[in-house]
């Protein structure tokens, strides 16, 4: 019997008698987003049951999806958490696995301005942005970035809302603007002619202008400028005419220069698509959703970066 003809049963389970699958495709776990699933489990507890095997005589169950949520609820001290009993053929339990994982249209992401609202109607429950942080299990420099989205001001907001702005992204960074010369923005509005919109690359070049932003330039620069330690550049090898061809020999053509083909891409566009969906940035611009990961990553290691 197929996967999806299977009758769910709805149980609590005793963690200690459900084993993971061994042939789960999932071999590492980020330790890191495992911690914020141990605090949201200890928080409000399991909200997503489990999916495991009927048991067997030993009266085990052997895991199907939720193999993260296990091993945080065992962090998390549960004893019992909530399970669908399904039974599964061996041979579909992969594709269950990979098709749960891959989402498929189950766990749509929230706009970042939603998720940003409604983060920021949670944190405001609590006394402090330090406590609100703790809640969510996250450093209070990823709560403020969470929450950036939320606290635009109003003429921003009608921009976003207007589709003027192309992003919630390129909105954060233009209230950014904003704070430091709100004169530059009314200028930058006023040139958007009506059904346009406000591209990107203006409002980053207005950043860089007030020292709100480093010139990529200057960054490439900067990477290129060689160490006061290393050693002075050698002086060119002098060039070696090649011998004159014999007499009445048949002169050959120079062979023409090779161009050298640009590097491959590393990043598939469908993960790049993917990407850009759950961080809500437009899906097109590789620079965006490469800075907002940079911005993720660097909130989850708790580093005191500024949400822009």
């Amino acid at each position: 019997m197929a996967f999806k003809d299977t009758h769910p049963d709805f149980k609590l389970i005793d963690l200690a008698l459900i084993d993971p699958d061994p042939e789960h495709p999932r071999k590492q776990v980020d330790t890191a987003g495992l911690k914020a699933l141990v605090a949201s489990i200890q928080a409000k507890g399991l909200i997503q049951p489990l999916i495991v095997q009927p048991a067997g005589a030993d009266g085990r169950h052997k895991l199907i999806v939720g193999e993260r949520r296990w091993r945080a609820a065992m962090l998390a001290g549960e004893t019992k958490v909530p399970a669908l009993v399904r039974p599964c053929a061996p041979e579909e339990a992969l594709e269950i696995q990979v098709f749960e994982n891959l989402g498929q249209g189950v766990r749509a992401p929230l706009e970042t301005r939603e998720m940003a609202n409604a983060i920021q109607a949670i944190a405001q429950r609590f006394d402090s942005r330090e406590a609100a942080a703790e809640h969510f299990g996250r450093p209070q420099s990823w709560l403020n970035q969470a929450t950036a989205a939320a606290n635009l001001s109003p003429k921003v907001s009608a921009l976003l809302d207007s589709g003027k702005i192309s992003s919630t992204t390129t909105a954060i960074q233009l209230e950014k603007l904003a704070q430091k010369n709100e004169a530059r923005v009314d200028t930058l509005i006023e040139q958007v002619q009506d059904g346009e919109k406000l591209p990107k690359q203006a409002v980053e070049s207005a950043l860089t202008a007030e020292g709100l932003k480093r010139s990529k330039k200057k960054a490439t620069a900067d990477a290129v400028v060689p160490s006061a330690a290393a050693p002075a550049s050698e002086a060119p090898a002098p060039s070696v005419a090649p011998p004159p061809a014999p007499a009445g020999a048949a002169t050959t053509a120079p062979a023409p220069a090779t161009v050298a083909a640009p590097a491959p891409r590393k990043v598939s566009p469908s993960k790049m698509k993917r990407v850009a969906q759950l961080l809500g940035v437009a899906e097109g611009d590789e620079d965006e959703v490469l800075a907002r990961l940079i911005d993720e990553f660097l909130a989850l290691k708790g580093e005191n970066n500024p949400p822009f």
